[in-house]
């Protein structure tokens, strides 16, 4: 139940206590908690992430451009676990001021280059290797349309409906109603753009597609926040051909369980550091 009568404070104070599932590390402030530096493998690539959306985006490009053969992208997976708190710590943070995965050390440059955003990560990786980002003006405009339309509309599905219906400790009719209407609305724009396009920008499989598989191909698949029948995501038949075009892709099959540390014995994969780490599952 919520409280109808609640009147916002005339100055906001953090109260820690009632915060759902995520109280134990969200705070009102930023910066490191502890010290510990971050460890570092031998590629080229460093990544600290997990198997969420967001971090899924990038293991999918990276698999992606190795399945090209393109060695330089070839990288270590390291597993940060967001929920004890370790993107708090004084490593972290020096690649990610804002604590969040996935964050990227690129060393194959003096001095090593970081990167994070989710986004910024894709699209530094797509212009350092030449890859999975058109080349023409028009198209490329177009998949850069849809990659910072993913990087504006996801947070409306995770923090969002993805919170008020699945996380909040208290059920929020108008918090779950608003959300809900803003996340079908959003489907309805990929379905209605899809109906006439193969892929997000056109033709061209693409970072935009890359960015947005994550969330809403795995919603329609009813693996995120168990709202599959609530969403009647089945009604979304454009949405869900191109879901399933690329999830039948094999560098998304592996880049997907990349920092995966829940579901199925074969579909995790808490740590990547080479290419034969996979053939583990099998």
């Amino acid at each position: 139940m919520s409280d109808n009568n609640y009147q916002p404070a005339k100055v906001w104070q953090w109260h820690q206590e009632g915060g759902g599932t995520w109280s134990a590390i969200n705070r009102p402030t930023a910066g490191a908690r502890y010290q510990q530096a971050l460890p570092v493998g031998r590629h080229p690539l460093q990544l600290y992430s997990l198997a969420t959306p967001n971090g899924q985006k990038v293991t999918i490009l990276l698999e992606e451009l190795l399945a090209l053969g393109i060695s330089g992208a070839e990288y270590d997976a390291h597993l940060i676990r967001i929920n004890e708190g370790e993107q708090f710590s004084s490593g972290f943070v020096e690649v990610n001021p804002n604590s969040k995965i996935p964050a990227l050390l690129d060393n194959s440059v003096t001095p090593p280059r970081r990167v994070f955003e989710s986004g910024a990560i894709l699209l530094y990786l797509a212009e350092k290797f030449g890859h999975f980002l058109p080349k023409q003006a028009a198209q490329r405009t177009e998949a850069l349309n849809w990659l910072f339309w993913l990087q504006g509309s996801a947070p409306y599905l995770g923090g969002g409906f993805g919170h008020f219906y699945h996380y909040a400790p208290e059920k929020i009719k108008y918090a779950i109603d608003r959300f809900t209407m803003e996340t079908k609305r959003q489907l309805d724009v990929l379905d209605r753009h899809l109906a006439t396009h193969p892929y997000l920008a056109g033709e061209e499989y693409s970072i935009a597609d890359i960015a947005t598989w994550p969330w809403y191909g795995n919603l329609v698949f009813g693996q995120q926040y168990d709202a599959g029948e609530f969403l009647d995501v089945a009604s979304y038949k454009n949405v869900l051909r191109w879901a399933h075009a690329i999830a039948a892709r094999p560098a998304v099959k592996r880049g997907r369980i990349v920092n995966r540390t829940w579901g199925d014995q074969n579909e995790q994969l808490a740590e990547r550091h080479d290419a034969t780490d996979f053939d583990k599952l099998k």
